[in-house]
């Protein structure tokens, strides 16, 4: 039999794990508040967070951080601690994330001003509830599963398929974060001193940005 047919593709906590479990955090944010906004505003609405393809990194983020930080003892920790660990865990990532979108870009993706025990408009402790519930769910059921899939499809075949999608992940990346680096200079009054920031303002209209992200707003117009 070849090597590469024996060969593991990769195991334990690592690289291409959690990249995978970033792309079904990013799919998963994606589909569901495009689902919660129809349920609860009768339309559909775009909720992905990238240029290309329906990524929320606002869900894939925490979901890194869910299995860095506890998937080392998933196994032997009890559900109610992987609860309670979550809850904190994820109002501390979501909080994060949105006030480095609102220093680097001056956009938001979320504002729970306004909403029941908030916290600085970032989080509230009725999500980082629901936080809890997703940490239990990926650690104690999809995070199993994926790890065991992974390590069961043959190298050969799962080297290529992961290369490629990781870079197109990378190019996905440096035009999404280019396109809002590039709107935030711009209202601040900077003009582009080369080609590329020329391109951006010529692609990556505010118009076309708050058409492409619905649920954002600029952090001038808040």
């Amino acid at each position: 039999m070849n090597n590469e047919n024996k060969k593991i593709f990769k195991s334990g906590i690592c690289f291409a794990k959690l990249f995978v479990i970033f792309l079904i955090g990013c799919v998963f944010g994606t589909f569901y508040e495009e689902i919660l906004h129809f349920i609860t505003h009768r339309e559909w609405s775009n909720r992905q967070a990238m240029i290309f393809g329906p990524f929320n990194p606002i869900y894939g983020i925490p979901a890194v951080i869910f299995i860095l930080i506890l998937g080392k003892d998933n196994e032997k920790r009890s559900i109610i601690k992987t609860y309670l660990y979550s809850v904190l865990i994820g109002g501390v990532a979501e909080y994060g994330v949105g006030l480095v979108i609102e220093t680097l870009f001056g956009v938001k993706f979320w504002d729970y001003n306004g909403y029941f025990l908030n916290i600085d408009g970032k989080t509230t402790l009725p999500f980082m509830l629901f936080w809890g519930i997703l940490g239990v769910i990926l650690l104690k059921l999809i995070y199993p599963f994926i790890s065991k899939w992974l390590e069961s499809i043959p190298y050969k075949v799962a080297q290529p398929v992961y290369t490629t999608v990781l870079v197109f992940m990378i190019f996905n990346s440096i035009i999404t974060y280019g396109a809002f680096g590039r709107m935030a200079s711009r209202n601040k009054g900077i003009e582009p001193n080369t080609f590329i920031g020329e391109f951006y303002d010529r692609i990556f209209t505010n118009s076309y940005m708050t058409n492409k992200f619905p649920a954002m707003k600029i952090k001038n117009n808040i």
